[in-house]
């Protein structure tokens, strides 16, 4: 099994099968892929096996053929893609995601050629589901692993572009919740990853503060109980009265209101990076995750970064002395992260940006 060297895709016309299913965050780090394999190999054919939720935020990306995966269905929803690729065979297969049962899914995918993750990046037998592997490197972004995929095709990922379309109709409905030009902050309060989440009290006192400095804030979110809940809570724990559009939203609404807003208070979460692709500032809340793998891509500088001080509270050393990658979701992480530094970057960043805020 190899990485390298690399060995491009065959000339004239040629086909490439994804396999990224899930989550939100990890699905906006492939596009960037897909727009430098179209830019340097423009007739390649490109089928992506995709989440049925994140097909809703990506489905619409040009020039890509889409599988969908609803793993809600277990075995029926591997039948589903077994049928969708049946009589297809590709060049590649850009086998990017190690669970298990993605490892299990791509056995659908006939492929003269399957890349992997390295060694270091593989779990749940992945290495058995691969032919060849892509560089094996540290220290990485989530994003630019993903982007070396496309090294063993002879071709290097060296700008970043997302271009995720945004419909009319979801400008339209983003525009009927913020009006006018209003310096706007969104909350997305809540990660699927529960030890990830700040306390209530605490977002409900930086947006007290963002409020009384003038912006006008604004709660968003899915329509899941935890969400709601999370919504409710900081609500309650609210002086003010902030906007609350959670679970009113679809993922394309959300990128709606991205684009009217200026800044977005949210862990480490699918909203963060959406909110990355248009570039919206990231007052991004890291303990538990290194903001330097699966951190805002383009722009960290708002993040309040904790991660070195939780590995040494839990781990009892210090991150550099720990595997890349390591996640630090234990009771109480979070707590690491003080309101007042919260504050300090929404300020630094509204200076940045030049807000016109208020006394």
């Amino acid at each position: 099994m190899s990485s390298l060297p690399s060995r491009p895709l065959p000339s004239g016309e040629s086909s490439i099968c994804i396999l990224r299913t899930s989550a939100i965050g990890d699905v906006t780090h492939v596009v960037p892929l897909i727009r430098t394999l179209k830019e340097k190999a423009p007739r390649v054919a490109v089928t992506w096996i995709v989440g049925k939720l994140e097909r809703k935020l990506v489905g619409d990306v040009a020039g890509v053929d889409f599988v969908t995966f609803d793993k809600s269905r277990g075995r029926e929803g591997m039948t589903e893609v077994r049928r969708a690729l049946a009589g297809r065979r590709f060049d590649a297969l850009l086998h990017m995601q190690v669970a298990l049962r993605s490892n299990l899914l791509s056995l659908a995918v006939k492929a003269d050629r399957r890349i992997g993750y390295d060694r270091a990046r593989s779990k749940d037998l992945h290495g058995l589901f691969v032919s060849e592997r892509i560089p094996a490197r540290s220290g990485e972004h989530v994003l630019d692993a993903m982007g070396s995929f496309l090294e063993p095709l002879g071709i290097r990922q060296t700008e970043v572009t997302w271009d995720i379309p945004v419909p009319d109709d979801a400008h339209a409905w983003a525009a009927e919740q913020l009006p006018g030009n209003a310096p706007t902050l969104l909350v997305s309060p809540t990660s699927s990853h529960a030890l990830r989440n700040w306390r209530p009290e605490r977002y409900a006192a930086v947006i007290d503060h963002a409020m009384a400095r003038g912006l006008r804030v604004a709660l968003v979110g899915g329509p899941s109980t935890g969400e709601r809940e999370m919504a409710d809570a900081v609500l309650a724990a609210t002086k003010t009265a902030p906007m609350d559009l959670t679970g009113k939203d679809t993922l394309k609404r959300f990128m709606g209101l991205l684009g009217r807003t200026a800044m977005i208070l949210t862990p480490d979460s699918g909203p963060m990076h959406m909110a990355n692709t248009l570039g919206v500032k990231v007052l991004g809340l890291h303990a538990p995750s290194n903001p330097h793998r699966s951190g805002p891509y383009s722009d960290r500088r708002w993040c309040v970064d904790k991660y070195d001080e939780a590995s040494r509270r839990f781990l009892h050393k210090p991150a550099a002395d720990i595997p890349w990658g390591t996640k630090i979701e234990k009771p109480g992480v979070m707590d690491l992260i003080g309101v007042d530094e919260v504050v300090d970057r929404l300020e630094a960043c509204a200076a940045h940006l030049r807000l016109p805020l208020g006394a």
